[in-house]
């Protein structure tokens, strides 16, 4: 089975050339120079009715750290709500407390309401202080997918954690490689960490 290369875009016209190059699946996005926010109604619904591959869509009302407060939770809550209205295939989220933990409360809370789009928990996880309770933890939530480098600036350099997080979360969730993952390395990544599902900025060239 072919593996999944899972490309974060930033508009329409960027999700067609990507996927004219061979990705698999998108992660759309606006901002991604800081990490990735919530795109326009107009793009999702573009993509979602133009375009035929997977789309996740990223649900983060701004740039920083993980820790939401009451007014941001509930933007989130609505975003999450239009993309079921819009018949989006899946959404991206990842919320954490002050103490690096997983915020598993409103995790949960936004894993119900998402359903049944899929669910995947963002790069969020490499800033917690246990990387590998947190899969733990997100297992039983139920998230699909956890995005993430293994805590490390590259998959590269996480891929000890990484083949560690794989082996605990077994066949649900699945872990999507991240961090400095390209077209040109891919090769060398899928046999250092063989996870099935990966996720970058330049995985097709294009």
């Amino acid at each position: 089975m072919e593996p999944v290369r899972e490309v974060c875009i930033e508009s329409f016209q960027e999700a067609l050339t990507v996927i004219a190059a061979g990705a698999t699946r998108i992660e759309l996005c606006e901002n991604l120079s800081v990490g990735g926010t919530t795109p326009s109604y107009g793009t999702i619904w573009q993509v979602t009715e133009k375009i035929k591959v997977p789309a996740m869509v990223m649900i983060r009302p701004r740039g920083g750290d993980f820790c939401y407060s009451k007014d941001e939770f509930e933007i989130m809550q609505h975003d999450i709500e239009v993309c079921h209205q819009l018949g989006v295939y899946g959404v991206v989220f990842g919320l954490l407390n002050s103490d690096q933990t997983i915020d598993i409360e409103r995790t949960t809370q936004l894993v119900n309401l998402a359903r049944p789009m899929q669910v995947t928990f963002h790069k969020a996880i490499d800033d917690a202080k246990d990387i590998l309770k947190a899969v733990r933890q997100l297992k039983t939530i139920g998230v699909d997918r956890i995005l993430t480098s293994g805590g490390q600036p590259t998959a590269k350099g996480g891929s000890e954690i990484l083949r560690k997080m794989i082996e605990i979360a077994g066949d649900q969730p699945k872990i999507i490689v991240a961090g400095k993952v390209t077209w040109e390395n891919f090769d060398e990544i899928q046999h250092l960490i063989p996870s099935g599902e990966y996720h970058g900025r330049r995985l097709v060239n294009y």
